[in-house]
């Protein structure tokens, strides 16, 4: 919490982050992948403050594009996909999150 009562904006963005990888990794693990995940780029928007307790979920809506990731990384050992996650606060959505990670074959 900031001095303005509100979550501080990297603390949220860890909390999307952490969302959206670990989405990856149990969407990998159910793949039967043994991989190493890191985020190469994201983008975070704030709609307005977060003021009390939260939550993220993370969404991976574009079924086509995991099944070609997943070929991809079958083929290749390394693959790019991207992963959404929102935050909401009191029923809210209060931010928005759009991160691409990196997968490759241990």
């Amino acid at each position: 919490i900031n001095h303005r009562e509100t979550v501080f904006g990297g603390s949220a963005s860890a909390v999307a982050i952490l969302s959206a990888w670990t989405l990856m990794y149990l969407r990998l693990k159910k793949e039967q992948f043994n991989t190493r995940i890191v985020i190469q780029r994201n983008t975070m928007a704030y709609e307005r403050p977060i003021t009390g307790t939260f939550s993220a979920s993370a969404t991976m809506p574009d079924v086509p594009a995991w099944r070609r990731f997943v070929e991809t990384l079958r083929r290749r050992n390394r693959a790019r996909f991207t992963v959404h996650s929102v935050l909401c606060c009191n029923g809210e959505n209060v931010a928005t999150f759009e991160g691409d990670f990196v997968a490759w074959v241990l």
